[in-house]
């Protein structure tokens, strides 16, 4: 073996038969997985097989960094960030781990070398199903700057075995198939059975005294499954630093009862098994119905609790006691999802450590933060107490006593105002009775954060205003960011060489770096060469559009996205009403100095949200229309691409021109995929909601385009009296794009097909879209006539790429270390161990 000794900070380079770097080690090594692993030789080895094979050969040089992050993480004196996350969307791992190995390039002509494709080998892989959307693809990049940044860190979560649906388009609708990630097996992940848990279900709770005469509560669930890890290596970018990700299986106790076989009964022989790992089979949308809350209540406890025993093995073991737990680990509750954690650490504490409340009431405080992701009230999770005492009885209990000690303490601030009081309790009252878990939340951590400027500042004025006024130190904010590894250097390789040609790649981990193009921007050498990157990327995303839906685009077009979740609140029906606006223009008049716009959208809706899979179809309506009318002559051409998701995501967010940011304002937390795409060179279209805000600060005035009413106007018209009706019969151009789609100009004239989204509109209009419309037309034209300038067009462009550095999660991941966990960077020493070294066993 050789090593060459580098800077602590840097990754430590070695060389052996097995995890070599070289061109020619891994051709051996990829051909030894090949048939050592995957059982094949070239002549009957598929594609799949080489990916696997070729998965394994990188997870191989991964182990090294993994185990030594792991084994310093066992170390008493280093503080783990724990990140608990009903959602983690990683996206593929191979080419995120090539990128941060630094082994692109050499693992790709490995593969040409082997008569293979690695471009092939990399559409090979099927994308974990571990989240939604915005949530998982945040946390995502959160997991890679905690390693970039040499932040020891464990991601809990659930390992789903159908992860969000995949989506099809049929007849313009949208059509849920079944997400069968793991189909084909999972090369990144190593299972763990030795570190299983077991978590409880309903039953009962008892009281007993113990030998000392001390008053003890113990719970008897009258189900019982157990919590197998599997583990998944986070790799940060260029340094030793592997993290894991831990995501629990569901499974039986005991998968065979023989004593009910040896009777004759041999379904409940089975069934036990069937039942406990229905737990984890699927991953229900944000919108589930409600026979899925019962699950989801069920799921969240489930990895919660596995991750808080979890957590306290591994302090255990590292031969300190419980009462200094939160110097440990600093747990990170994702949202509401995870804050049932803070009655479960109680319970693990009091019930089954036998530490007196008090002692772990201050060891839960100082343990947990909560991230509040939302300024929608019905958004922060409620459970009915019907429901949560017949799943966690034992848990509402605490709950119960936690709320009783929290009210005691308000009487006395608060001189008994039942009013504040019923404002703040953990238990709402107005109607049926609910556990509030964001309250829940707030009073057991020490800190809760809001995910932008704007929205925290909304966070403290609205849902959590009573906690703000009373703990005004508590609430804080760290604005999103999200990582230039798979979101740049990843996805857009040629922009990434062409800003490092220019100013090195150290900006790859110090995002702010691309300060430096700034006085670029007026060269035009590098604006004809940033011009031809984006054509580039633009040409590929057209191939793939006409691969995936038929429909074709052209490229000198300019590209105009909106790719989100499917939502009432994200207004894309406002964005097809500017599009109906355009082709009713062009009707009437063909000699308009517009340019030719491509409308690219891309999204999920929630299986039940009529509303929004409604939305899907008209999208699409709208597109066979425009797409085919000879009177257009493709000025105007609409796409809906389906399945998006990280992989469907990559291609996209560096060919966007135009990025679409419409939400009403202050009903917006941050977004990430605004982020995503000025990173990647395109000019925002948006309102002052959410980051918004922050990046239009940070790119300028100039180079955003801003419209639609503030938030306190916002505030105003609906405390008014907000009537939709109105707005439209005022406005012609508004009138005249609703009348296309009532009249089923667009569905083939069946005038019922699109009733209930103008009547959505017209008679409630909660998102105060045709309040907004008219200044999004406007705007619109101001997009128009600065994209006839294309060299305009250009500088704008290099410069939202130069001053979005801030947005950077290894900036926000600093925030949350340095300000809210108070864990420092350790970087990882390696320990060599190979496979001839028996150093290991001594």
């Amino acid at each position: 073996m050789t090593v060459t000794d580098l800077s602590a900070t840097q990754a430590v380079q070695f060389e052996d038969n097995r995890t070599g770097r070289s061109v020619e080690t891994i051709k051996r090594a990829f051909a030894d997985n090949l048939f050592y692993v995957q059982g094949k030789i070239p002549a009957t080895a598929s594609q799949n097989d080489y990916y696997m094979a070729l998965a394994y050969t990188v997870r191989d040089r991964l182990l090294q960094r993994w185990l030594a992050t792991a084994e310093t993480c066992m170390q008493p004196q280093v503080k783990v960030v724990a990140y608990l996350s009903a959602e983690f969307l990683e996206g593929p791992h191979l080419g995120n781990n090539l990128i941060n190995l630094g082994i692109y390039d050499e693992v790709k002509q490995a593969m040409t070398e082997s008569g293979l494709d690695l471009d092939v080998l990399l559409e090979q892989e099927e994308e974990p199903g571990l989240g939604n959307g915005g949530l998982g693809r945040l946390v995502a990049c959160y997991m890679d700057s905690l390693a970039t940044q040499e932040i020891p860190a464990i991601g809990y979560g659930i390992r789903y075995d159908f992860g969000i649906f995949e989506q099809e388009i049929c007849d313009g609708w949208q059509v849920e198939i079944t997400n069968k990630w793991l189909k084909f097996g999972n090369p990144w992940e190593i299972s763990r059975p030795e570190e299983s848990v077991l978590i409880g279900f309903g039953g009962h709770t008892d009281t007993f005294t113990d030998s000392e005469e001390r008053y003890h509560i113990r719970w008897v669930p009258h189900k019982v499954v157990k919590g197998i890890p599997y583990d998944t290596p986070i790799l940060g970018y260029r340094v030793n630093t592997a993290n894991t990700l831990r995501l629990w299986k569901a499974e039986a106790p005991e998968s065979f009862e023989f004593d009910a076989f040896n009777v004759g009964n041999y379904y409940d022989a089975v069934n036990q098994k069937v039942v406990s790992e229905s737990l984890t089979k699927v991953l229900y949308p944000d919108d589930e119905p409600i026979q899925g809350k019962q699950l989801r209540l069920e799921q969240q406890y489930f990895f919660v609790s596995c991750a808080l025993q979890d957590m306290i093995r591994i302090h255990l073991a590292t031969g300190k006691r419980l009462e200094c737990f939160s110097e440990k680990f600093a747990v990170q509750l994702n949202g509401t999802h995870p804050s049932i954690g803070i009655a479960e650490l109680m319970r693990l504490l009091v019930d089954e450590h036998h530490l007196d409340w008090n002692k772990a009431w201050d060891i839960t405080q100082k343990t947990f933060a909560y991230t509040s992701h939302t300024l929608l009230p019905e958004a922060l999770e409620k459970w009915s107490l019907s429901l949560f005492e017949s799943l966690l009885p034992r848990h509402l209990e605490i709950i119960y006593e936690i709320n009783q000690r929290f009210l005691d303490v308000l009487r006395l601030k608060y001189f008994n105002d039942g009013k504040k009081l019923s404002q703040l309790s953990l238990i709402d009252e107005s109607g049926e009775k609910f556990v509030r878990m964001a309250h829940l939340a707030c009073v057991g951590s020490h800190t809760v954060n809001g995910v932008a400027a704007l929205q925290s500042n909304l966070l403290k004025q609205t849902v959590l205003q009573d906690f703000h006024e009373l703990w005004p130190e508590k609430l804080t904010h760290v604005t999103n960011g999200v990582t230039p590894r798979r979101w740049m250097a990843l996805s857009n390789p040629q922009l990434t060489d062409l800003i490092s040609q220019k100013i090195g790649d150290r900006w790859i981990t110090h995002l702010q770096d691309l300060k430096q193009l700034e006085p670029l921007a007026e060269d035009p050498t590098f604006r004809a060469a940033w011009q031809q990157v984006k054509r580039l990327k633009k040409q590929a995303l057209a191939q793939r559009i006409l691969d995936r839906t038929g429909i074709t685009v052209n490229p000198d077009s300019m590209f105009d996205i909106q790719v989100k979740r499917i939502r009432e609140c994200n207004r894309q029906h406002l964005n097809v009403l500017h599009i109906i606006t355009l082709y009713n223009r062009l009707k009437q008049n063909s000699d308009l100095d517009l340019p030719e716009r491509t409308f690219i959208f891309a999204g999920k809706a929630a299986p039940d949200n009529f509303l929004a899979k409604l939305i899907i179809k008209l999208i699409t309506s709208v597109g066979d229309v425009v797409n085919n009318d000879p009177d257009i002559q493709d000025r105007i051409k609409v796409v809906f691409l389906p399945d998006f998701n990280v992989t469907n995501s990559q291609p996209v967010y560096p060919a966007a021109d135009l990025s679409e940011q419409i939400s009403t304002a202050g009903k917006e937390a941050s977004g990430t995929g605004n982020m995503k795409l000025s990173l990647n060179g395109a000019l925002t279209i948006g309102t002052l909601g959410g980051a918004n805000v922050e990046i239009r600060e940070a790119v300028g005035v100039e180079n955003f385009f801003l419209f639609g009413l503030a938030v306190d106007e916002v505030v105003q018209i609906e405390a008014q009296g907000y009537s939709p009706r109105e707005y439209c019969e005022h406005n012609p151009d508004l009138l005249l794009a609703m009348h296309r789609i009532e009249s089923g100009f667009f569905s083939h004239g069946d005038r019922n097909l699109f009733r209930p989204l103008v009547d959505a509109l017209l008679c409630h209009d909660p998102y105060l879209l045709c309040a907004d419309y008219q200044s999004y037309i406007e705007c619109q034209e101001q997009v128009s006539q600065a994209y006839l300038d294309p060299d305009h067009w250009v500088r704008m462009s290099i410069l939202n790429t130069a001053r979005v550095g801030y947005f950077s999660s290894d900036r926000s991941i600093r925030e949350y270390a340095e300000n809210i966990w108070h864990v420092p960077s350790i970087p990882i020493e390696m320990n060599y161990y190979t496979q001839d070294d028996t150093a290991l066993f001594n």
